[in-house]
């Protein structure tokens, strides 16, 4: 059986406390669930500011080379991040 592989992205910015907020309830997780997170600053590219900027933070889940799946912004949405992680193990 291969093993399924978990990437998040959470597009978010530097002084937010929302985003810190969705990151360390993200990584509460991780005692559970076996992931891997990627953060990236929407400010530091024009095309994810105008995509993102007043939604930040937003939170996409990928397993292995599907395609990304929005999961939630502003909070960790808990319920609905531990759906898309529950057949992981």
């Amino acid at each position: 059986m291969n093993e399924v592989v978990v990437h998040f992205t959470l597009y978010s910015r530097s002084y937010c406390h929302l985003c810190d907020d969705m990151l360390e309830a993200l990584q509460a997780l991780s005692s559970e669930f076996p992931f891997t997170v990627e953060t990236i600053d929407v400010d530091s590219d024009e095309t994810l500011l105008a995509q993102f900027d007043e939604r930040v933070p937003v939170l996409f889940g990928r397993k292995n080379d599907e395609s990304a799946v929005e999961l939630c912004n502003y909070f960790l949405n808990e319920a609905r991040t531990r759906e898309f992680l529950s057949n992981v193990r």
